[in-house]
């Protein structure tokens, strides 16, 4: 039994099916059936149950894959020593989870840095949404993830404090204000961003005693400016999804101030790789905590 096979048997664990199995580690379709058709040979067993549009592993299968986690967790924990011993000289792949402002906003510096100190070393986005990245990082498709912070499930740091921040039209009344209350976003028609923070919106709208006069539940960032340009309401949203410079609305502080916090995180930073570690090092030196 090879490394290797273990390393194809957790992706196909993780996507369900060969061929994205084969995509995340760089196999091709027939190379993952050939592989894990092998290790069933060696183990006498087989692994998965093939169904329509996938495949899920069996009871021992189940079992196999996570004495396979653990072995290459303790590999990883091996390279990380070893790699420390040789004064970090890092290669392989890392694998980032990340929702669009953080994409936008700090991976392009983060990765140029990272790929400036560490040539040798790969790197893969996963974007995605908060439930997303955090099943991602559950079940090993992504090795490290920005999401809200704390979390409960998971470890990691906290890299930056996002400010909350209201937006308007740049004509509206409210927008003469260098600050706003809630209670003054309260009765206009409300545009609520369904990306990660409508969850803290309504938290702190709640905590006030208020309640948004919601018009319209909008994902995508581009669309909510559009339409408060539009005049069609206002928002909250944080600062990171804003884009630079700000011309066509107005965006203003919330008094009291309302941020959500932003942090890296993994399953287990002592079972993390020497390439985890420098990213989330290097993903602190290019965040601002205020």
């Amino acid at each position: 039994m090879t490394l290797f096979q273990m390393e194809v048997l957790i992706a196909i664990m993780n996507t369900g099916n060969f061929t994205r199995a084969g995509e995340q580690i760089g196999l091709s379709q027939s190379g993952v059936s050939h592989t894990i058709r092998s290790l069933e040979k060696e183990l006498g067993i087989s692994l998965f149950i093939r169904e329509r549009g996938g495949v899920r592993l069996t009871a021992t299968g189940e079992q196999i894959a996570a004495s396979a986690r653990i072995v290459l967790n303790q590999v990883s924990q091996m390279k990380r020593i070893a790699a420390e011993a040789n004064g970090g000289s890092l290669s392989g792949t890392i694998r980032i989870g990340a929702f669009p402002s953080v994409s936008v906003q700090m991976l392009p510096r983060l990765l140029k840095a990272l790929h400036g100190s560490y040539p040798e070393l790969d790197t893969r986005l996963f974007e995605g949404s908060y439930q997303e990245i955090k099943e991602w990082l559950r079940t090993g498709v992504v090795d490290v993830g920005f999401l809200p912070w704390p979390d409960d499930e998971l470890e990691g740091v906290l890299l930056l404090h996002d400010p909350l921040l209201a937006v308007l039209p740049v004509g509206h009344s409210l927008a003469a204000a260098k600050e706003l209350a809630l209670s003054q976003l309260a009765a206009e028609p409300f545009i609520m961003p369904m990306a990660g923070c409508e969850a803290l919106i309504g938290s702190a709208f709640a905590a006030a005693n208020l309640t948004p006069n919601v018009a319209y539940e909008v994902a995508d960032n581009a669309t909510i400016l559009a339409m408060v340009e539009a005049g069609v309401g206002v928002t909250v949203v944080s600062a990171l999804t804003l884009p630079e410079p700000l011309s066509s609305v107005a965006a203003r502080e919330l008094s009291p101030p309302l941020k959500r916090e932003i942090g890296v995180a993994v399953r287990s930073l002592r079972d993390a790789s020497p390439a985890v570690h420098a990213f989330i090092q290097l993903a602190q030196r290019f965040s601002t905590l205020s």
